[in-house]
C-alpha cells in the first residue's frame, strides 16, 4: 500500500471514530471532521481539533469550500476547489491527503461528501502547488500566488471581494516536471460535473414519470376526439 492510500485510510478511520459529531446537509454538504494533528489547507496550517467543512452558498459554483471552527463562530478560510472523481463513492465522509515529509503537517488534497462520485480537490497557491506536485509526482491545481492571502480573509458570501478575486483568477495545473498547463489538460472535468446528482440518484424514475405522462396525455386526447364526434 502506498503512502497516499494509507493516508486516505487514516482519514477515513478518523471520521469513523467521530461518527457522533459528523453532521451533513445535502445542499452545503456540511461535515464535521476531527483531526488528531495539524493539517495544511491552502494558505495556512490548521492545528489539531474539530472543524466544520461546507460549501459556500452559491448556486453557480459548487466547489468553493469554507472551513469553520466547531460551533461555526469563526471562519478559517474560503478555498477554491475543482471536481475530484472517485469511481466508487463512499458512504462516509472522506478526506484525502497529499504525501508529505514525516515531520510536516499533512496537506489536504480533497474532501468527499458521502454518496457522491465527485468531491472537492483544493486549489493551492502556485508555489505550494509546485512543491506538492514534485513531492507527490502528480499534477496539483494552482491559483496565482498573490491570491494566497484571499483564502484567509473573512468571506462569508459569494460577492465578497476575496471570493470574487479568486473565482475570476485563471487556474492552472502544476505538473511534477515543473510544467504549467491548463487545468482541463490534466483534470478532465466539466461544469456539468460540479452539480452531479448523488451516486444513489438516478434519472430512471424521471424517465418513467415522463413515459406515464405521455401515455396519460395521449389517452386524454383520444377521449376528447371521441367526444367531439
Amino acid at each position: 500500500m502506498n503512502k497516499s492510500k494509507a493516508l486516505l485510510l487514516l482519514a477515513t478511520f478518523g471520521v469513523l471514530a467521530t461518527v457522533p459529531s459528523v453532521k451533513a446537509d445535502e445542499w452545503n454538504q456540511k461535515t464535521v471532521f476531527t483531526f488528531s494533528g495539524p493539517v495544511e489547507v491552502p494558505g495556512q496550517v490548521l492545528p489539531q481539533g474539530t472543524y466544520v467543512f461546507k460549501l459556500l452558498d452559491s448556486p453557480s459554483n459548487r466547489h468553493i469550500v469554507q472551513v469553520f471552527n466547531q460551533d461555526e463562530t469563526k471562519i478559517f478560510g474560503t478555498f477554491l476547489a475543482i471536481p475530484d472523481y472517485r469511481l466508487k463513492p463512499s458512504d462516509k465522509p472522506l478526506i484525502s491527503f497529499e504525501e508529505r515529509p514525516v515531520d510536516s503537517p499533512e496537506a489536504i488534497k480533497a474532501w468527499f461528501y458521502p454518496g457522491r462520485n465527485y468531491g472537492h480537490e483544493f486549489v493551492y497557491p502556485k508555489p505550494r502547488a509546485v512543491a506538492l506536485a514534485q513531492q507527490n509526482n502528480i499534477p496539483v491545481p494552482a491559483m496565482p500566488a498573490e491570491l494566497a492571502e484571499n483564502t484567509t480573509k473573512p468571506a462569508p458570501t459569494l460577492g465578497a471581494p476575496a471570493v470574487v478575486a479568486m473565482t475570476a483568477a485563471p487556474l492552472k495545473a502544476e505538473k511534477p516536471t515543473q510544467e504549467e498547463v491548463e487545468v482541463a489538460e490534466v483534470f478532465a472535468v466539466t461544469a456539468d460535473q460540479a452539480d452531479e446528482l448523488p451516486a444513489t440518484a438516478s434519472w430512471m424514475p424521471l424517465l418513467g414519470l415522463a413515459g406515464l405522462f405521455s401515455f396519460a396525455t395521449a389517452g386524454m386526447l383520444r377521449l376528447a376526439a371521441a367526444r367531439a364526434k
